[in-house]
């Protein structure tokens, strides 16, 4: 009985075994089977899903868009990333207790730091915050329990606790706050990256350097950023977003390529002297608009150009691009024009007498009358130097048709002949016909040449000029008769490297004969010291420049003046061509008194800033031959130079870093505070060695360019200015 019982125990045994391993089999085949289905029938399913969920292609990297700078390597125009703060209620790492302990001190540090709101208020954005959270998640679950597809409208997963956006430092600052200092999934903070556009220098030279779209991406909107926006706003790169335990990474597939830098010719302390001048002379005259543009007379480099409209009474600022786009009767200071190519004719000479009268030359039923005609004054016989002095229409209209008047193509001929009618591409994108100058033939079927045209276009009517091209002309006078182009791009550059460097175009090598140029320059000279001009003179440097009035026409008449002054300085060696124009002044107009004070407000500020700086010599040790020249620079280090040459020398003041160094009557050294090495301001580096002078600038942000070996002689960003980080310095060494 015993063995039957353990044999049926055994069999039992063998079943539920059998029964197992068939089970165990059957599960394993559906596993097989299950693995071939998912991986072969359903896996390009699978793997996609796959990707969607742990993978986000093609998101674009934004270049950085490039920086326009000044003629030193000041900032004009830069971009800065700016982030707006905002915290995800719903991250699954943000712990209640944690949020409560701390929620006080965060509030209150972001108080100190962004007091837009006090720490009360920004506790109760993050309380409202959580709490919506708390709420929305409740109403999720609830949807989910009653199989409700209804969608709930989630928004505490972004709400905004700091009102501006912040930039880099300020947010690494922020990361160091109570409750920020963790990881971003327990703390819910992230950020939304936006690029803004700069300007260190605020509106200065606004309407050149330009603008560009309140949506970064849509690049320029005008002046230089949008003639350049090809090359400023770079190549976007590419990468993926992959999820990498719960997080996700950037994975960079393509690397963007920043956009170019663009080197201007503009000179920020020039530009900002010709603004302020214009600006309050256009307020002093309550008039519509004016320009001023400032040329180097060899380079033609323009320094300054500013445009500025009014925008209400009294105000005024960057609008159209009047240097272009004041395409309007340029009125007496065209008579130089016609001057000179009278002049080159042989028509006349300067001391050559025409009849003026009483001011009034009828001719074909039209009336040319000078501007002084009403006083009724009998002048009789002016020579062409004087009529130009006192700029008396009259003479020049005479002049004209004495020569002209039965073959006026030729005198047509010859002003094209100048170059002052050359279609030029310029430096700003312009529209339509602005930045061309107008004059037409006698035979131009689309705009009829008239009885009267002649003698009205030697003094500046029935014609276009804009000031651009009155500069290049008066420029080419000042230049011994070679007309260049005025420009503003100086330089592509990429990484503080010049790529690509432009210089101007010849547009006329020699506008007339030597002879005919010094009898202009001269006549250019007594204007202002014996005509219209007088109120330009300056008892700094000689001047030479014409005034033009002229009338505006609108709606079939005229309505308002034009006045202008353009002209040179010092006469004797030009330096700079300017222009200053000013439109519809209210009160007796005059090219001397209005845009010749602002000339001469501008000329004045560039001659004691510039031209009389030079440097002075240091005087040569005759004294000890064997004196060390010591260099400015470190302390501690000259201090063990000295030393170890058992060279005496004096140091007066307090432990410093940075030293000034010198030698006085006797040949000793003496060492001083170099306190123009202090924060925010360019340091004076002149004196210094190459090492020191590229380590005191880097450490300041700016971007060294050298030139030479040696010793600093020069700087282009003049010590004590403020500094802009990222501007490129240049120091010269000797």
């Amino acid at each position: 009985m015993a063995k039957k019982t353990e044999k049926g125990t055994k069999n039992v045994a063998v079943s539920r075994y059998g029964w197992i391993v068939f089970l165990m089999s059957f599960i394993f085949i559906a596993i097989v089977v299950n693995i071939f289905k998912i991986k072969y029938s359903e896996g390009p399913i699978w793997r996609e899903l796959g990707r969607q969920e742990t993978v986000k292609k093609d998101r674009e990297i934004r270049p950085n868009r490039g920086n326009i700078y000044a003629d030193d390597g000041r900032l004009l125009a830069t971009s800065e990333p700016l982030y707006g703060i905002y915290v995800d209620f719903m991250a699954e790492g943000i712990r209640p207790d944690t949020l409560m302990k701390y929620v006080t001190p965060l509030a209150e540090a972001l108080a100190k730091k962004f007091p837009d709101r006090n720490a009360a208020q920004y506790k109760r954005v993050i309380l409202d915050g959580w709490n919506l959270s708390r709420k929305e998640l409740k109403e999720i679950e609830r949807n989910r329990v009653n199989g409700s597809n209804k969608k709930v409208k989630v928004r505490s997963r972004y709400v905004r606790i700091i009102r501006p956006d912040i930039n880099y430092v300020d947010l690494k600052e922020l990361r160091t706050f109570p409750f920020f200092n963790q990881r971003s999934n327990r703390s819910g903070l992230f950020t939304e990256e936006k690029a803004m556009r700069l300007k260190p220098f605020g509106r200065l030279a606004g309407r050149t350097v330009g603008s560009i779209f309140k949506d970064f991406e849509d690049g320029g909107a005008s002046g230089l950023e949008l003639k350049y926006d090809s090359l400023l706003k770079g190549i976007p790169g590419l990468k993926t977003r992959q999820r990498v335990q719960g997080r996700w990474i950037d994975v960079v597939l393509e690397e963007p390529v920043d956009g170019i830098d663009v080197k201007t010719t503009l000179n920020v302390d020039i530009q900002d002297m010709a603004e302020k001048a214009l600006y309050n002379k256009l307020v002093d005259t309550r008039a519509e608009s004016g320009v001023a543009i400032v040329m180097e007379v060899a380079t033609g480099e323009i320094k300054a150009i500013t445009n500025l409209d009014r925008v209400s009474e009294g105000v005024y600022a960057e609008g159209n691009p009047n240097a272009f786009s004041y395409m309007s009767e340029p009125g007496s200071t065209f008579k130089t024009v016609s001057l000179m190519v009278a002049l080159e004719d042989g028509v006349v000479t300067p001391e050559d007498s025409i009849m003026v009268g009483n001011g009034l030359f009828e001719y074909k039923g039209r009336v040319v009358r000078d501007h002084d005609w009403r006083k009724g004054v009998n002048k009789g016989r002016v020579t062409v130097a004087r009529g130009m002095y006192s700029s008396l229409n009259v003479v020049i209209a005479k002049m004209i048709l004495k020569g002209y008047e039965n073959d006026p193509k030729k005198y047509i001929q010859h002003i094209h002949d100048l170059g002052i009618t050359k279609k030029i591409e310029w430096d700003v994108p312009l529209k339509g016909k602005e930045g061309t100058s107008i004059i037409r033939f006698p035979d131009d079927k689309g705009n009829p040449w008239s009885k009267t045209t002649l003698p009205w276009m030697s003094f500046g009517y029935e014609t276009q000029v804009p000031p651009i091209y009155m500069l290049m002309f008066y420029n080419g006078i000042a230049n011994n008769g070679k007309m260049i182009k005025p420009f503003i791009t100086k330089a592509f550059m990429k990484d503080g490297k010049v790529k690509e460097e432009f210089e101007t175009a010849v547009i006329n090598p020699q506008l007339c004969s030597e002879k005919t140029l010094k009898e202009v320059q001269d006549i250019l000279r007594g204007v202002v010291t014996d005509g219209t001009g007088k109120a330009v003179a300056s008892d700094l440097f000689p001047v030479a420049g014409k005034t033009g009035t002229a009338m505006i026409a609108a709606r079939g008449g005229y309505e308002g003046y034009y006045v202008s002054f353009c002209g040179y300085f010092p006469a004797d060696k030009p330096q700079y061509t300017c222009f200053v124009g000013i439109r519809r002044p209210v009160g007796s107009p005059s090219g001397g008194l209005m845009p010749g004070a602002v000339f001469k407000a501008i000329a004045e500020g560039i001659y004691t800033k510039n031209l009389v700086s030079t440097p002075v010599a240091a005087p040569k040790d005759t004294v000890n031959s064997l004196t060390p020249i010591v260099k400015n620079g470190s302390l501690k280090n000259t201090e063990i130079v000295l030393k170890k040459l058992n060279q005496p020398f004096t140091f007066s003041g307090d432990k410093v870093e940075w030293v000034k160094a010198s030698t006085d009557s006797v040949a000793n050294i003496l060492l001083e505070d170099n306190n123009s090495v202090k924060q925010g301001i360019v340091p004076n580096v002149v004196g210094m060695g190459a090492r020191d002078a590229i380590y005191i600038l880097e450490n300041k942000g700016l971007r060294v360019n050298l030139i030479g070996a040696g010793k600093v002689k020069n700087q282009s960003i003049p010590a004590g200015s403020r500094i802009v980080k990222g501007a490129t310095i240049t120091i010269e060494l000797n």
